[in-house]
């Protein structure tokens, strides 16, 4: 094989191995979110944000999931809530029971399809103070124009 050939070959290998190791996930254990500052939800799963301005808590609520989203979400979903373009960017959700609503959905649920798991169900790993800190945090990001 002459250089220029070794050369895009390396290339190659490189692109394919890289691109590979972007789109897997492997075996990631969700990182714990300290929420003991917060006011205690409680077991049952509430509809809306409870965190969301004008709560008292909604400065802290933001601190807390920025940390929670960039340690667990980011991954996926872009740092900073920014998205690659590999998972939804969350910013465009909905303000709102709306939004709420899908996003209590999925981190109940998680997202499968045809049997790929393209999402965890979060909700078995972060508690729900942990995961409406997320959702407040997210809301606090700029939107995309």
């Amino acid at each position: 094989m002459n250089k220029k050939n070794t050369i895009f070959a390396a290339l190659i290998a490189a692109t394919f191995g890289f691109s590979s190791a972007a789109y897997a996930h492997g075996d990631v254990v969700p990182q714990s979110v300290n929420t003991g500052e917060l006011h205690a939800l409680g077991a049952e799963w509430l509809d809306e944000n409870p965190y969301r301005a004008p709560n008292e808590q909604n400065e802290l609520a933001i601190e807390i999931g920025s940390s929670a989203y960039n340690q667990n979400c980011a991954r996926c979903h872009g740092l900073e809530a920014m998205s690659g373009g590999i998972a939804p960017d969350l910013r465009l959700l909905e303000v709102g029971l709306d939004g709420d609503d899908w996003y209590k959905e999925r981190v109940i649920n998680g997202a499968v399809r045809n049997g790929a798991v393209y999402m965890p169900r979060m909700a078995d790993y972060l508690s729900q103070e942990a995961l409406w800190a997320i959702r407040t945090y997210i809301e606090s990001r700029p939107v995309p124009e």
